[in-house]
């Protein structure tokens, strides 16, 4: 792997490591973050499955951003996975073509067939 490929990787990486750190403080200090610990736990359970090396994590407030960016912060043209814990074991799943939405779902399983066809069409997206 050359150095450029390692540095994308070691970014990615220490964004889920950044994001479970947000997450893990919003549910054990502040009142009314409950409703996002499976999205939490569906992060950890990812990260576990080696997705830490393949997306740039990130949260806008409670919300998650799945990207393939190399840099925190996105541009106006990337794409990128947003999920939205909205109560009640609901998750609103956005799948952003730039600044337009593409994809746009009501899920009550993070790991629903909708969401995971969403994260292997980021996924084959180039790192950018």
């Amino acid at each position: 792997m050359d150095e450029r490929t390692i540095e994308i990787i070691n970014r990615f990486k220490q964004s889920w490591i950044e994001t479970l750190a947000r997450y893990d403080d919003l549910i054990n200090n502040y009142k009314g973050f409950e409703p996002i610990k499976p999205l939490r736990d569906f992060i950890a359970e990812m990260k576990d499955n080696g997705n830490d090396s393949f997306f740039r994590i990130g949260t806008s407030m409670s919300t998650l951003v799945i990207s393939r960016s190399v840099n925190h912060g996105l541009r106006l043209d990337q794409k990128c996975i947003k999920i939205e814990a909205v109560g009640q074991g609901k998750y609103k799943v956005w799948f952003w073509n730039g600044n337009k939405v593409h994809r746009d779902y009501l899920l009550s399983d993070l790991h629903d067939e909708k969401l995971l066809g969403l994260l292997r069409t980021l996924k084959s997206t180039l790192v950018d």
